[in-house]
């Protein structure tokens, strides 16, 4: 059993930055596979980035010029670094893993690769 705990999220204006972090607990594993993911109101999650079992990190197109993920072994903490932020960012962050995944190169975008599921953190991103 794999729980985790998103935090960082809140309401800012547009431009600003967030750095939202996401503490993993339970499993013995240090090279676990996981994602961000994002939804917001009425319509689907999205995958934001992701980071394989080595810490090669990845992020989505549409945010790569702006959100950078990494992750801190020693602390199991996941984090997603959010800047210029703008209103289309609006939504509630999830962090996600999945020990037993074959994880591929930079991570997985796709969401039912992953078991585990925090709680979400909102950010709301004000223009």
């Amino acid at each position: 059993q794999v729980h985790l705990a998103e935090s960082g999220g809140g309401s800012v204006q547009a431009g600003e930055s967030l750095r939202l972090s996401c503490v993993a607990s339970g499993h013995t594993k240090s090279n676990v596979c996981m994602g961000w993911f994002r939804q917001a109101p009425g319509k689907e999650r999205e995958a934001v980035g992701s980071i394989d079992g080595d810490g090669r990190p990845s992020v989505v197109d549409s945010v790569e010029d702006r959100f950078a993920v990494s992750k801190d072994s020693a602390k199991n903490t996941l984090y997603l670094l959010m800047s210029s932020l703008k209103p289309d960012d609006t939504a509630m962050y999830y962090c996600a893993a999945n020990p037993d995944l074959i994880c591929p190169y930079g991570g997985s975008w796709v969401a039912r690769d992953y078991e585990y599921w925090g709680q979400g953190t909102q950010v709301t991103v004000s223009s």
